[in-house]
């Protein structure tokens, strides 16, 4: 199994991705049967140590990243080819990129996989990693900060945030990340790391989880993201209690109102606050479930597994 991925212009989120996915191949076929290159090597790599499976991950958008020459010599040696799309669907309109190169496409979105005009297109959700996102729940006295979320400040991030504003200022919040320090006492532009951000989630009651909207190549179609992202698993596996804006037929897909319960407006924001701020219990209750039923089904192993399910069915490996 070789895992390729990390352009020029790979973001931090994707590295993370990255590390968390490496974790899942791990998981199911043991660190000594995955080896993980930059895009750079890939393809020299793949002549060299000849594996049965390449698996390209990330983002197709720079034109520095370059899948044909890696999928030309996996083919040489009868490799299966994988690409799983991670930016999906803000990327969308470049997946001209990687749809003639590869044997089968994963993409992240469940409304935008529909979007790639070819066969063996599947949907498959990001996840949380065992290794790098699992933290033992905490007592409410650790938990200080009243509400959390990390994240950069994007316009319609920003937007939600000001509409709440009536709230938060009432209570001790963090709401970090580049952008954010203009909106003054508890804001911060800092960039926050992994484990920071796990010990944060620990520290909190409530944790905000605020999609983003940020469409490099999305003009086309404008497709709507409908799958949660990555930080919805991450956070219910370190043990955070997550509130959700936007309730959303996809989310159910994942959890229980009672695990991740959801907010549309500032009247449904103020209700779960005076539900949830001072009543530890249920607090306790839902964050125990969702990290019980993301560590049952949303790892990146479960995901791992999918990927090898489909490919057997398919006919690509063997079963």
């Amino acid at each position: 199994m070789l895992v390729c991925s990390g352009g020029r212009y790979e973001s931090q989120a994707n590295a993370q991705i990255r590390e968390s996915i490496m974790d899942g191949w791990a998981e199911c076929f043991g660190e000594e049967n995955v080896t993980a290159v930059h895009i750079s090597g890939a393809a020299a790599s793949i002549v060299h140590l000849k594996p049965t499976i390449v698996f390209a991950i990330g983002s197709y958008l720079p034109e520095s990243t370059y899948f044909g020459e890696v999928c030309r010599e996996a083919k040489k040696i009868g490799a299966i080819t994988v690409f799983w799309a991670t930016e999906d669907p803000y990327e969308q309109d470049a997946n001209y990129r990687i749809a003639d190169d590869f044997d089968v496409i994963f993409s992240c979105d469940r409304w935008g996989h529909n979007f790639y005009l070819r066969d063996h297109v599947y949907h498959l959700p990001l996840a949380a990693s065992r290794k790098l996102h699992y933290a033992p729940l905490t007592g409410e006295a650790e938990r200080s900060i009243d509400v959390l979320f990390c994240g950069v400040a994007f316009t319609s991030r920003k937007d939600i945030v000001r509409t709440l504003m009536p709230t938060l200022r009432q209570l001790n919040v963090r709401i970090i990340g580049p952008g954010w320090g203009e909106f003054g006492i508890g804001f911060s532009d800092a960039r926050i790391e992994k484990n920071q951000l796990v010990e944060l989630y620990q520290r909190s009651k409530i944790v905000l989880n605020l999609g983003r909207s940020l469409h490099f190549e999305n003009k086309r179609f404008m497709i709507a993201p409908s799958t949660p992202g990555p930080r919805t698993f991450e956070a219910a596996a370190a043990g955070a209690f997550q509130i959700f804006h936007e309730d959303t037929y996809e989310l159910r897909r994942y959890y229980h109102a009672k695990e991740i319960p959801s907010f549309s407006n500032k009247r449904d924001f103020d209700g779960l606050v005076q539900h949830y701020l001072h009543n530890a219990q249920k607090r306790a209750d839902a964050t125990r479930c969702a990290q019980e039923r993301t560590l049952a089904e949303h790892t990146y192993g479960h995901r791992v597994r999918t990927v090898v399910n489909i490919l057997q069915q398919e006919g690509f490996m063997a079963a």
